[in-house]
Parts: C-alpha cells; structure tokens; sequence
C-alpha cells in the first residue's frame, strides 16, 4: 500500500480522490461517515464515488459526485473495465482509494498505474478474520472496525481523519409519497428489517413476530417493515396485515424514499445488514441481532452504543462467529439465533423508546 501523498496545486485547486467501493449495500453504507469526515475536515478535496447504480441515492452528500459501474453490462469484464478506466480518465483523478480491493478494482489499479495514479487499497485483515472465525484455536478479539479500514486508506493518501468526530446525517425531507404511504402522527416510528443476505443472521420469522404483535399492541407504535426481493415482500405483507400498527414499505419505495423514512425513525430493529448501516449514519438507534456473525469482526454499525447488540448465546454456540458474513452455518448452529429472547429484544426497543 505505497503511495504519494496529493497536495493542493498552484491553483489552489485541491486534489480529485476516486473512491471505490461497488458492494455490498451495508460495506458501501459504511463509507458514508468516513466521507463526510472527509469532507468536513479536509474542504479543498474533491471527491468522486464509483459505486452501483442501486447504491447512488446512499450518496446525497455535499461536494461529493458519484459516478456509476454498470459491472453487468457496459463495464463487465476486462474490455469492460478498460471502457470504465477511459472514461474516468478525462476526470484527472490525482489519487485513488480503493475501499474494496477485489478483482476489478485491481485491474483498474493496473490501468490507473499507466497514468502513474496512485493506488492504495484497503487492508481487510483477511488473516486475522480467518482466526476469528476458524473452529480450532480461534482467536475471539475485537478486530479493526471497517471504517477505520476505510480512514486508514486515506491516512496513507495523506489525509488522516479523526471519525469519532464525526458527524451523522441531517434527517430528510419526507416527501408527499411516503407521507401518503406512513401518514403521520403521535406515534412514533420503529423500523424493522428483519432479512439478511443469509439464513445465519436471521431472527426467526416467528419470533419477530412476537416482537411485532407485543409493540403493535401497546398502540403507542408505528411499525414500518423494511425489506426487498419478491419473497420477503410477500412475508412482510403477511406481517403486516395480522397488525394495525405495522405497514409494509418493502416493495413500495426506492432507495432514495426509503432513506428519508429511515432518517426519521425512532429506533431500527436490524440483523446484522445494511439497513443498520443506513439508519446509523443519520444518528439513529439500531438495535442489532447477531447469529453466527459476530461484532468482533468489525462491522458493528457506526457510532452506535454496544448495548445495543443482541448476541447469540456463545456458551451454547461456541464457534461464533463461525464466518464474517453469516454464510457458513455449522450443523447444529442453526438455531443459534432463538437464543435471543423476544422480551430481550422488547426491552432493548422500549427502552430506547421510552428513556
């Protein structure tokens, strides 16, 4: 990870820094308050993201433009990226920090390093996750947050950042779509996001079910379930009609809608997802539940108290976290998660709620 530090130029023009981070929607969420820190710290830089189309609206920041990787399409494969790299080029980018250090950003590293662009790319600390998560000898530590991967990146670029000052989101405007679809009033709003990527960081439909039906019954509550692809959207519509007080937003907003709903809830109740990075980077409360992943592994979602994390029970489930991204579930590990209790759940959400 050598590089050369950028300085402003003689027109007092600050350096342009292309940033890389292409997937997924919680590791491209957690760039955000690295980038504003940037921001704030640092006015003369000039940033620029390349990221998914889906992910864009994740960056309504100021002085931040973003630029998109159509990796399916225009910009798939090595002709694809050398398409992508020449129409970056025109950008005259001084330096680039990539945030994801995977196949295609390293061909682009290549092609970046024929212009004598420097490159640094983040240290994922691959080893030490791997003990983390091995079955024998684990070594069970905190490891380094990924946001603090992600300043390190840009320590090296020659611009270190402080993110515990780091400031969260201002709340969005609600706009007439989804205040038709929430309809506002004295209730306040708790998120649920019940869904992750995989079965191992999943609460049990069944008793997320018992959290709803004890918080819709209070009535004091209005429960926004949060959650996409065709099959959760038709579990969540379930959800939502057993409960007067629980609505569906799965299948019914984009991105950029759903952001603005999640800048102005009370509390998000999420598995270890993206959603929690979401609502964390506007200062909201998350209560996170954690199966076979594990905080350790440095994806706790930013600024957030860690109180706020519900753990499986390790003395009954000792091999977690048995992987960094809930995709390896031992046998016999599949029930990790109902050591979790709904009342706990209750109480960590009620006292957010009420305190």
């Amino acid at each position: 990870m050598n590089s050369t530090p950028c300085s402003v130029d003689k027109k007092g023009k600050g350096p342009h820094i292309l940033i890389i981070r292409l997937s997924a929607m919680g590791d491209v969420a957690m760039t955000v308050p690295v980038i504003t820190s940037l921001t704030q710290n640092y006015p003369e830089l000039q940033l620029t993201v390349l990221t998914k189309k889906h992910f864009i609206p994740i960056f309504g920041l100021e002085r931040v433009n973003v630029v998109e990787a159509d990796v399916k399409k225009r910009h798939k494969g090595l002709m694809g990226l050398w398409r992508l790299y020449q129409e970056l080029k025109p950008m005259h980018f001084d330096a680039v920090a990539d945030l994801h250090n995977v196949l295609r950003s390293r061909v682009l590293k290549k092609y970046f390093a024929l212009d004598r662009v420097p490159v640094v790319q983040i240290d994922k600390g691959r080893s030490e996750k791997k003990a983390l998560t091995r079955s024998q000898n684990k070594i069970f530590k905190q490891l380094k947050s990924t946001h603090q991967r992600y300043a390190d990146v840009f320590t090296e670029l020659g611009f270190p950042i402080d993110l515990s000052d780091a400031k969260p989101l201002d709340r969005l405007q609600l706009s007439e779509k989804v205040l038709g679809l929430v309809q506002q009033d004295t209730k306040k709003w708790v998120g649920i996001a019940p869904f992750a990527a995989h079965e191992g960081k999943m609460y049990p439909l069944q008793l997320m079910g018992k959290v709803i039906e004890t918080l819709n019954d209070t009535d004091k509550y209005k429960i926004l379930l949060f959650g996409g692809g065709a099959k959760e959207v038709e579990a969540l519509k379930g959800l939502s009609e057993k409960y007067e007080n629980a609505l569906c937003m799965a299948g019914k907003l984009n991105l950029s809608e759903e952001l603005q709903l999640i800048s102005n809830l009370d509390v998000m109740l999420s598995m270890d997802s993206g959603n929690a990075h979401l609502a964390a980077n506007y200062g909201i409360p998350v209560v996170t539940l954690w199966g076979v992943t594990h905080p350790f592994a440095g994806f706790y979602p930013f600024h957030q108290p860690v109180e706020n994390a519900l753990l499986a029970n390790r003395e009954e489930y000792p091999l977690i976290p048995t992987s960094i991204y809930g995709n390896k579930v031992p046998s016999g590990y599949e029930s990790a998660m109902k050591t979790i209790q709904p009342e706990q759940v209750l109480d960590k959400l009620t006292t957010i709620l009420e305190g």
